[in-house]
């Protein structure tokens, strides 16, 4: 192929708002720079967090993203695709090589071409991940890693309450934390029920019948893969030791991490996964590798629509109803 007669197919969101917000744009292909990899994307995630940037929520958060309007007109962060040129100086690509990555603040992603530098979150897609798969690494998996293994510091035996654990962050976690060695016990659904016990779930509890905080059970670590609870919530169900982590941020959840930073034994902690050095990312995903190979993880994928109805995709994903992850391709 040569790249430079093809033109670039993305989806461009000029305002904050819904999903009406998206359109479809066509521009001059990309030309990658001496260190960069232009990357044919085959599958791209639809991810609550890019809805959350679509909608410029929280509020605070346009203060990355853009006061008025997005600084980066493209949507999509998490996809996989296939090398098919790069720039003079990169060494760990070669065209033809398979692989997934993140396009992070820099968005992009949901297009039909990428160009990221060497240097970022790129890794080789294993084979044992089809291009779906490998194009949520990025969201649920790493996230989930990241809180379970750094941010709560899970040790084997503890006890590990998922909320929202039929979700993209919640799918991963469970596998993850059960990997780790974990008693784990998800939220969910009725109908999710059996999706979340296959994942590695010893107890699930169906949150429309059951308050997790009425259960009498007490446990190490709370992840709030959704931002549904609150530290002080989750605190009379902590043990004496025990973390509640959201990757949600909110000023409650800042609030109960400084204050619990200075002042007792159970503690809120949170981390911007995304935000973190590109080769931390990149050790993060080669245990993701690792995890993957050795079935111990296997990224979960609700609904995959064709690249033209991104709009539709987001909508699906807003409903709060979707298993796993949502990807177009």
């Amino acid at each position: 192929m040569n790249a430079t007669t093809q033109t670039l197919n993305a989806w461009s969101i000029s305002s904050y708002g819904g999903p009406e917000q998206l359109q479809p744009v066509t521009r001059p292909m990309l030309t990658p720079a001496p260190t960069e990899v232009l990357i044919r994307i085959h599958a791209s995630a639809v991810s609550r967090a890019d809805g959350m940037m679509r909608a410029g929520t929280p509020r605070f958060a346009r203060l990355f993203l853009g006061l008025r309007r997005p600084k980066h007109d493209l949507i999509g962060t998490c996809l996989s695709g296939e090398v098919i040129a790069t720039g003079h100086a990169v060494s760990r690509f070669s065209v033809g090589d398979q692989v997934y990555g993140m396009s992070g603040l820099s968005f992009g992603a949901n297009a039909s071409h990428i160009c990221l530098d060497e240097g970022d979150v790129v890794m080789h897609k294993p084979d044992a991940l089809s291009h779906a798969e490998a194009a949520v690494m990025g969201d649920g998996p790493c996230t989930s890693l990241n809180f379970l293994q750094n941010v709560a510091e899970v040790r084997p035996g503890e006890k590990v309450l998922v909320l929202g654990a039929a979700g993209s962050l919640g799918t991963a976690a469970v596998q993850i934390a059960a990997a780790m060695g974990a008693e784990v016990t998800g939220t969910c659904s009725a109908r999710n029920a059996g999706l979340v016990a296959s994942l590695g779930a010893s107890h699930v509890i169906d949150y429309a019948t059951e308050d997790f905080a009425r259960s009498g059970q007490r446990y190490d670590v709370i992840y709030d893969t959704l931002g549904i609870s609150s530290f002080g919530k989750a605190k009379p169900v902590l043990t004496r030791t025990g973390r509640y982590v959201c990757p949600v941020l909110s000023f409650g959840l800042l609030f109960s991490v400084l204050r619990t930073g200075l002042l007792g034994q159970r503690k809120a902690r949170f981390s911007a996964t995304g935000m973190l050095k590109p080769e931390d990312q990149r050790a993060l995903h080669r245990q993701l590798i690792e995890m993957v190979e050795a079935d111990k993880l296997a990224p979960v994928i609700d609904r995959t629509y064709p690249f033209e109805q991104l709009v539709e995709a987001h909508r699906y994903m807003e409903t709060g109803h979707k298993r796993g992850n949502v990807v177009v391709a």
